[in-house]
């Protein structure tokens, strides 16, 4: 039942609770599987740390031939099940991936496990082993807060997010294109998405006093350092120069961030916040802090909101200094 959440055959697969945990959903890893269909040459596809088989029946479903491989014997079993629920036949392997033999005319995707040593993060098979595969074509599976020094020049990352939520990482090795950073943002149930570069040479956002909207961009768009590119793309601009948001006097419509209609905008302090929640009758919040820390829950409790309209609390900075707005959805939103 969990499982339907992620995949649309769940009623015919099966599971480890780890395994579904770990896995790829079905939308995202057709995402991915699409690339490795566009490039050209590929034939066979190495999934390594292959688990449940999210991404092996994605990409098998693409490709002519891929092999899934992992150590864990029961899940190397359960993607050749998973991948047959949906007419794949893919081939399984038990082992160590390192112990793999890397051909170079293989592609090769690798969903390494993630992992805590010492109180650092990490991953195993380590990215860098990963990255120093002899294969053109690779893919590797990251956490979304991965370490942006660790990935080689010339590789791409890709962040994905589906609606509002990160979900991961992608490095794309050099054979795939220039050496950019990405932002991707799926609709939910849809392997299609809307693609945002960063591009190295576009200046920073205007800074601006707050207008009538405001943009809090997708965090695909932030962890992919393409805040600029957005703003540039909207005619938006930045209301501080260490936050994200982005403001205009218009309706910014794009799938790379949540709109809200900002009704008041104050200095942050709490008595003068709740006078303007008395008066715009606002009583559930959404509240949000972005740049300012303190305690939601404590908050909440001293504003006391006991009006009929719902609002969105946003506590950030404007120009450094600390700020609220009192936002709603804009219609059609």
């Amino acid at each position: 039942m969990r499982a339907q959440g992620k995949f649309s055959r769940a009623g015919a697969m099966l599971f480890t609770r780890d395994g579904l945990e770990q896995s790829t959903s079905e939308h995202v890893a057709r995402h991915r599987a699409r690339r490795f269909a566009d490039a050209d040459g590929i034939t066979t596809v190495l999934d390594l740390c292959c688990g449940i088989g999210g991404d092996l029946l994605a990409i098998g479903a693409a490709l002519p031939r891929i092999v899934g491989v992992d150590r864990d014997d029961v899940h190397a079993m359960l993607a050749r099940h998973n991948a047959a629920s949906y007419d794949v036949d893919a081939d399984t392997v038990v082992a160590d991936v390192t112990d793999v033999r890397v051909r170079p005319t293989s592609a090769v995707f690798v969903d390494p496990a993630r992992r805590s040593a010492s109180g650092r993060g990490g991953s195993s098979p380590p990215v860098q082993w990963c990255t120093s595969l002899p294969a053109p074509y690779i893919a590797v599976k990251a956490a979304p807060g991965i370490d942006l020094g660790t990935v080689p020049a010339g590789w791409e990352v890709e962040f994905v997010a589906v609606g509002r939520d990160l979900k991961e990482g992608v490095l794309w090795s050099p054979a795939w294109g220039a050496g950019v950073r990405r932002a991707t943002v799926l609709s939910a149930g849809s392997d299609v998405g809307h693609e945002l570069l960063a591009d190295p040479a576009t200046p920073p956002a205007p800074l601006r006093p707050p207008g009538r909207f405001l943009l809090d961009p997708s965090p695909a768009v932030t962890r992919a350092g393409a805040v600029a590119d957005l703003a540039a793309h909207l005619s938006a601009w930045q209301i501080d120069p260490q936050i994200a948001f982005l403001s205009a006097d218009v309706p910014l419509r794009t799938p790379f961030g949540r709109l809200l209609e900002i009704e008041a905008s104050l200095p942050f302090g709490v008595k003068p916040l709740a006078a303007e929640l008395r008066r715009l009758d606002v009583g559930p919040i959404d509240l949000r802090r972005r740049g300012l820390s303190g305690d939601v829950d404590e908050l909440r409790r001293r504003l006391r909101p006991a009006g009929r309209r719902r609002a969105t609390v946003v506590l950030t900075r404007v120009a450094n200094a600390p700020w609220a707005f009192v936002c709603t959805d804009p219609p059609g939103a």
